[in-house]
Order: C-alpha cells, then sequence, then structure tokens
C-alpha cells in the first residue's frame, strides 16, 4: 500500500490511514503537495517490483486508463496508491499530480456501502481509506488481510463512538471476537 495523504488528514482523530500500516507491513505513506514531489515516492512509483495502481473512481478518468482488475505482472507486486483525504480533497489531488497521470487507475466497483460512520460523504458510495484498502487486498488475493482490515476499522469505529459519546464499548461483539482470534 502506498498512502498520498492530503495536508491535515494524518491528524484527524477520524482519519483511518494509520489502520493499513498497522495491518500491512509494506505500507509507505508521503504527504502529498502541489508544488514538490517527495523524490521517494517518485522512486517508488519506479521500482520494478512494483506494479502500481492508482485507486480512484473510474467515472472522473479516461476510460483507456481504467481497470477493473488487478493484472498479475512477472516478478512485479501491485502497489495500491491511496489517495488519503476528504472526496473534494482526492480529486484535487487526482488533477494536480502529474506523476501520477500514466499509471493505471484501479477502479472499484463494491457491491456494498460504506460502513464507515465517523465520517459522511454526500454519496454512499463512497469508501474510508482503510475500507478501499480492505477492497485492494481482497482484489489481489489477500483475503485474510481484507478481514483483518475490515475488523479492525469496526473495532476503532466502535471504540471512537464509545469514547464520543462517553458510551461503553461491546468487547465481546463479532469484529472484537475476531481480531482477539487472530491475534
Amino acid at each position: 500500500m502506498c498512502l498520498l495523504m492530503h495536508d491535515v488528514e494524518p491528524m484527524k482523530p477520524s482519519n483511518t490511514g494509520w489502520l493499513i500500516a498497522d495491518v500491512i507491513a509494506d505500507t509507505h505513506a508521503f504527504m502529498w503537495s502541489r508544488v514538490a514531489v517527495d523524490p521517494r515516492l517518485l522512486a517508488l512509483l519506479a521500482d520494478p517490483q512494483w506494479q502500481p495502481y492508482l485507486v480512484f473512481p473510474g467515472e472522473f478518468v479516461e476510460p483507456q486508463r481504467v481497470t477493473s482488475s488487478v493484472a498479475p505482472q512477472l516478478g512485479r507486486r501491485p502497489l495500491f496508491i491511496l489517495l488519503d483525504a476528504t472526496w473534494t480533497e482526492a480529486r484535487k489531488m487526482f488533477r494536480k499530480s502529474p506523476y501520477l497521470a500514466s499509471l493505471p487507475v484501479l477502479s472499484l466497483a463494491p457491491e456494498q456501502l460504506s460502513r464507515y460512520t465517523l465520517r459522511r460523504s454526500k454519496r454512499d458510495d463512497h469508501f474510508c481509506t482503510a475500507e478501499v484498502a480492505a477492497l485492494c487486498l481482497e482484489l489481489a488475493g489477500d483475503e485474510q488481510a481484507a478481514r483483518v482490515l475490515d475488523a479492525y476499522l469496526d473495532v476503532f469505529s466502535a471504540h471512537y463512538l464509545a469514547a464520543k459519546f462517553q458510551e461503553p464499548v461491546d468487547e465481546t461483539d463479532a469484529a472484537h471476537r475476531f481480531l482477539a482470534d487472530y491475534l
């Protein structure tokens, strides 16, 4: 995974990008800037061990760049680039990042709606960063990591909301039990 994070996104208590790094050891994170590109990000994108996919809705992209599957490449592992931002910020990042313009765009078409309740988009088909990462992992065939990340997101959300509303957490729910069994 490669997180390209907008401005203050990592500092928001409801940010889910850090959950990905907790579950996926091979997670790289970079701050996005309109005027400067981190040379380590460019080196990662050029590294021949990776096949980068920019994860973004296909409706905003030229059709020839869009794919809905992860095609195995000889000796190359998929590198999912996630724009960790609000949807308004992510669209800006997409448009103003010429170094991403040559990458294939992985457009996800999940059958479920977002479960993320800490912040809401105006559209039910917009997912939080951790949900997108779990969908990518599932698409790449790492269903165990996808399930762990989904459960971790559910536990994180439950604890966040319990703290916000000063309520107890049900640590016997399915997500807590799954993570306890996994650990």
